[in-house]
């Protein structure tokens, strides 16, 4: 333990109930002076650790870490509730744990999303190192997200970037400047383009009416990082699991099935298309539900609808988890006031 110092910390994230709090601190307590796995881990020796709550949700965590690296040092071991936590801010041992060590920590932490959202843990993102997983990372890295599939995508990142200044063009277009919500622009720029490149078609499209489905999409994303942001007392506190302290795994639980029954429609209707030799294909390149069901034909055993539906929602969580801010649309908007210049009106129509 770098700095002299093992704290206990839990990061509040939302109103917590007296029950909440006593048994919080009950387990840390006993975390402290009672916990026999103390002495059967490999751990340098310490001094008595201190105990520190914090009940803000305003700072971001990652700031509160970046405190606490620069007053303790650049590796601390801190423990959540019940969960040990090795905080690592020095770019050498960092290096030192994923680079050198990287198979040590390859392991995923086993929260409640991971057990309703993952598949009881066996999805690419929540299963354990191991063979399945290998296997998981292997087909994605070669099959789904190479590097060569992804540069067949190009055209259609180019596309959705072009209809998003198109639209902002036409708010504007009487030449007053307008204000603008971005985020929610960016979102449906990125949802659009991960929809294309899974099902060969937009989540939303504006003008033919597709809202309906398209606002379902959103809803499921927007709510899958919801609930996972969310600090879910029981992962931490276990004995909370059965007092019901929170509402979060009942979410969960809902989420799973609206996100099974949006993504098997999705397999559903490109496995019609495939048995009627026309599949649907994002400008004749197939797209990732094509190329695993392609597989499953192949491989039916190991290449379930289950193991498909996994895979896909992995792929939704790839470059939305810098996204966090979701939760904080409604309450810290991003505006943007746009006015395209006289020089560009011409080109600018012309998309």
């Amino acid at each position: 333990c770098r700095g002299g110092v093992e704290l206990f910390f839990f990061p509040w994230k939302y109103h917590c109930s007296p029950i909440s709090c006593s048994s919080f601190l009950f387990t840390s307590l006993r975390n402290i002076f009672f916990n026999p796995a103390r002495n059967s881990h490999r751990v340098p020796a310490c001094p008595y650790p201190l105990l520190a709550i914090s009940t803000s949700s305003r700072k971001p965590l990652h700031r509160t870490f970046a405190h606490l690296s620069e007053k303790y040092g650049p590796i601390l071991f801190i423990r959540f509730g019940s969960r040990p936590v090795l905080l690592v801010s020095s770019p050498d041992a960092a290096e030192e744990c994923f680079t050198k060590n990287d198979i040590i920590f390859a392991n995923r932490p086993r929260l409640l999303a991971g057990k309703h959202l993952g598949y009881d843990y066996t999805t690419l993102v929540w299963a354990s190192y191991g063979q399945n997983w290998r296997n998981l990372r292997r087909l994605a890295s070669l099959e789904i997200l190479s590097s060569r599939r992804l540069q067949m995508f190009y055209h259609i990142r180019g596309e959705e970037v072009k209809l998003l200044v198109r639209n902002l063009f036409r708010r504007s277009k009487d030449g007053e400047f307008t204000t603008v919500e971005m985020r929610s622009i960016f979102l449906e720029l990125t949802l659009n383009v991960m929809m294309r490149m899974i099902a060969g078609k937009r989540y939303y499209e504006e003008d033919t009416g597709g809202a309906d489905h398209g606002k379902e999409f959103k809803d499921i994303v927007t709510e899958t990082f919801q609930v996972s942001g969310a600090t879910n007392i029981a992962d931490f506190v276990p004995i909370l699991k059965w007092v019901g302290s929170n509402k979060i795994e009942e979410r969960l639980v809902m989420l799973g099935r609206q996100r099974d029954k949006f993504m098997q429609e999705l397999i559903e209707e490109h496995r019609r298309l495939r048995s009627n030799s026309t599949a649907d294909q994002e400008g004749g390149i197939r797209t990732m539900v094509d190329v695993l069901l392609a597989f499953q034909e192949s491989e039916p055993e190991y290449f379930t609808d289950e193991m498909i539906r996994g895979l896909v929602q992995g792929e939704e969580m790839v470059d939305l988890r810098e996204g966090g801010g979701l939760t904080l649309a409604k309450a810290r908007p991003l505006l943007a006031k746009c006015r395209p210049r006289a020089t560009m009106v011409n080109l600018l129509s012309q998309l």
